[in-house]
């Protein structure tokens, strides 16, 4: 079987990235077909002039560009969204997926509040969800929650979901956590992640270290952060594993958005790969993988005192530390790992051809 991953999508991103490593080592042919739109870009969701006029060229870029004809499937990266409409062209007949993670309704107006609900902009932000959503196929999720989300959206009898992994290249085992404790969060500073919650666990456990690496829309919580909190702007994607190994706990997202409740972050995989201990909000889709007090800590959605209890009993608790990190690594291993994972690719790509 050949793919043809085709789009615009980031190819640093890891969804896409653990997406083609899973189906090649499933045995899948994949070939890349991409037109560079967010690569080195901070700030990937913008909607300014110089972003519409860069996405406007990388569409006309990739109207023009002829793919090649021996393929399968023609797979649409994350964020596709904006590409679903030259697709059809460009797959010639054979089958498109689209691995679809977000609804940019659902980004620009429920969680990063960019636009009012039901404004001309939302309204419009809905208009091309559906159409993307309905240009495809088949729309791969990477949770069910989510998977039910966008299948009500654009009112789809089928959305298939297939979790988000980590690179194994990169994120193993190898947890040799440094003393004295200290809890690692990774990630671009979105309302999503429920950083308010994070800083308030903080204040509530001054004796709690906590390592914050990441930068972006919330970076004014950080101008004066607890004593106890530690700001790094950015940890570069290959360093990640190491920092984890070093961390004695790893921070996932708290929340309380409906958006939340969907999705398990790149980052929560990124730690039960390592082996390192999880504490995460407890949502539908942290469900799907985790049991509470076996793989991961679970916290009520913004609960900024049952975050700091649980980093607590973490501390004080090297046993504790240590059932979880070894659930964790197992839950891993038996749901998103990528032999798991590229299985469950290849066989969604197989049913779909046949």
């Amino acid at each position: 079987m050949r793919v043809l991953a085709w789009g615009t999508y980031e190819r640093g991103y890891p969804r896409n990235a653990q997406v083609f490593s899973a189906l090649r080592g499933a045995g899948v042919e994949v070939e890349e077909w991409h037109v560079p739109l967010l690569e080195g870009r901070e700030h990937k969701f913008s909607l300014g002039p110089r972003a519409l006029a860069s996405i406007a060229a990388a569409e006309l870029r990739l109207l023009a560009r002829r793919p090649p004809g021996d393929f399968d499937v023609l797979l649409v990266g994350y964020p596709g969204t904006l590409d679903m409409g030259a697709a059809r062209r460009a797959a010639r007949g054979r089958p498109i997926v689209f691995n679809a993670l977000v609804s940019l309704e659902d980004t620009f107006v429920g969680d990063r509040g960019r636009f009012a609900s039901g404004s001309v902009a939302a309204r419009g932000l809905r208009r091309l969800d559906r159409f993307a959503l309905r240009r495809a196929d088949l729309v791969v999720a990477d949770t069910e929650a989510n998977a039910r989300f966008l299948a009500a959206l654009a009112d789809l009898s089928r959305v298939e979901s297939c979790l988000v992994g980590a690179e194994e290249r990169l994120f193993g085992p190898g947890w040799a956590p440094q003393e004295p404790f200290h809890a690692l969060f990774v990630g671009k500073l979105i309302p999503l992640h429920g950083l308010e919650t994070i800083l308030e666990a903080a204040r509530l456990a001054p004796e709690i270290r906590l390592r914050i690496a990441g930068s972006g829309q919330l970076d004014d919580l950080l101008r004066d952060p607890p004593a106890n909190v530690e700001h790094i702007p950015w940890i570069p994607y290959e360093e990640l594993p190491a920092q984890l190994h070093r961390a004695g706990a790893a921070l996932g997202i708290f929340r309380r958005s409906a958006k939340a409740q969907r999705v398990i972050p790149n980052k929560a995989f990124q730690a039960l790969a390592c082996g390192v201990p999880l504490v995460t909000a407890d949502t539908p889709a942290a469900r799907e993988l985790l049991r509470d007090g076996e793989s991961a800590l679970l916290v009520p959605p913004g609960d900024a005192p049952a975050l700091a209890g649980a980093l607590r009993r973490l501390a004080a608790d090297s046993g504790l530390r240590e059932r979880i990190a070894a659930g964790g690594r197992s839950a891993y291993e038996t749901h998103a790992s990528e032999a798991v994972l590229g299985a469950r690719w290849r066989a969604l790509l197989e049913e779909l051809c046949a």
